[in-house]
Formats: C-alpha cells, sequence, structure tokens
C-alpha cells in the first residue's frame, strides 16, 4: 500500500517510523511521503491561508496550493474524472469533524486500496472546493475538533495498516478485535494469575476452550450492552 499525506506540519508524521507501521516500511508492505503543502505556494510569505468569505473567526486554508498540490501528488486526475475501479489510482481522503463517521468497516474498506492520500487541513479548514474537486472521500474520526488532520489521518492509518497482511504477528488478532463481530471485545488477562488481590476468571485458566469460548461471547455482549448498547440490534 502507498500513503501520502499533504501537510503544513510534515514532523506530526514521525510516528510513522515506529512499531507496526515502521516494521511494514522496513518490509516493503508500505510505502509513504509525506509532502509539505507550503512547497506548492507562490509568495515570499509561503501562504496557505485567508480570511472566510462571510465572516467569521479563523482563518481558511486557500485551495491553489492544494489545488497545484494535489495535481502533482495524484498525477494529475481530478475526482470527477477518476473511473470507480480504475487501477492504481488514489483515493483521496480529508480529514473533517464534517465528514462520514470512520469505523472498523470503513478501515477494512480502505485496507483493501493500493494508494490513500490524506490532505491535513489546519485553521478553520480547508476551502471546500478543494474537497469537492479532488477528495473521494471527507472521513471524521469522533464528534470533536482537533487543531488539524494529522492526528486524525494517524488514528485512521493505524486502523487501516493493521489489516494489511502480515503486518500483525498472529493473524486472527484482527478477527478478535472490538467490531469486527459488531461487538466490543471481551476483558484480557495475562501472568500472574493474581495482582492487587484481583484474580484472573476461573474459566480462562480451565483450559476448557468451549467454556472459555462461551465466557468470551458472554462478556462480550455484557460490556457491549454497558458501555456501546447502540451497537446491539433493537430488540424485538
Amino acid at each position: 500500500m502507498r500513503l501520502d499525506f499533504v501537510t503544513i506540519f510534515p514532523d506530526y508524521f514521525a510516528p510513522l517510523e515506529l512499531s507496526l507501521l515502521g516494521k511494514a516500511r522496513e518490509r516493503g508492505t508500505l510505502e509513504v511521503a509525506v509532502h509539505d503543502l507550503r512547497k506548492w505556494t507562490d509568495d515570499v510569505h509561503r501562504t496557505v491561508d485567508d480570511s472566510p468569505y462571510g465572516g467569521g473567526p479563523g482563518m481558511i486554508m486557500k485551495p491553489e496550493p492544494w489545488g497545484r498540490a494535489l495535481q502533482e501528488v495524484t498525477g494529475g486526475t481530478a475526482v470527477a474524472h477518476r473511473e470507480p475501479a480504475q487501477s492504481g489510482r488514489a483515493r483521496v481522503i480529508v480529514p473533517t469533524p464534517a465528514g462520514r463517521p470512520f469505523d472498523q468497516q470503513l478501515a477494512a474498506e480502505l485496507a483493501g486500496e493500493p494508494w490513500l492520500i490524506f490532505c491535513c487541513g489546519r485553521y478553520e479548514g480547508i476551502d471546500a472546493r478543494v474537497a469537492e474537486r479532488w477528495a473521494d472521500d471527507e472521513i471524521s474520526i469522533g464528534d470533536y475538533v482537533l487543531a488539524g488532520g494529522e492526528v486524525a489521518a494517524l488514528v485512521m492509518v493505524e486502523a487501516v495498516v493493521r489489516l494489511l497482511p502480515g503486518v500483525l504477528g498472529n493473524a486472527e488478532s484482527a478477527g478478535d478485535d472490538s467490531f469486527s463481530a459488531g461487538l466490543l471485545e471481551a476483558p484480557s488477562y495475562t501472568r500472574p494469575p493474581e495482582w492487587e488481590g484481583i484474580g484472573v476468571p476461573d474459566v480462562l485458566r480451565s483450559g476448557d476452550h468451549g467454556a472459555i469460548a462461551a465466557w468470551r461471547r458472554e462478556q462480550s455482549l455484557l460490556r457491549t450492552r454497558m458501555r456501546r448498547p447502540d451497537l446491539l440490534p433493537p430488540a424485538g
């Protein structure tokens, strides 16, 4: 998979050298490029923002640098002229609190793409015409506002990359994650068998795999009912 990030803060992407992401890059599973948006400005101050039409607080990122950047990074095909199934083309994503919600299902969908480009906005966001012309998706990681799109892009990339073949040490790990089966994951334990007066549930030490599976399913349902009842189908 190829990942491109366009940002005014390239240093934000240092975590891409670490942990599973770093190992995936070393193995060649992941190809990463980080681009400084200011490279595509045309004034001595390298200006990327301006005041909003219609008034209001804050600044808006100008469309011209973004248009030049995406023209170069994508190879020149705006979204209106891209074929949905065009082989090897980039899927351009704008992280924004106004986007559609990111979830495990969407992570799995993005994991099937060969090439993702993340447009990381700042200030009060990117001029809306940029997404209209260039973006395939505007995606939100939650109902809150961040200072910029870099952290949101990293969240999405962590969720996506761990689903790529060979990235996780145990291929079954992703299947046991919360949300993979529509429920929250059951609690997990390791040694020692007792810690600060709290013991590991006996069933997990029983060796009875059928009982363990039933306990995990029960705990998964209980956790989901208590913490995320919205994930459960309506009673009826």
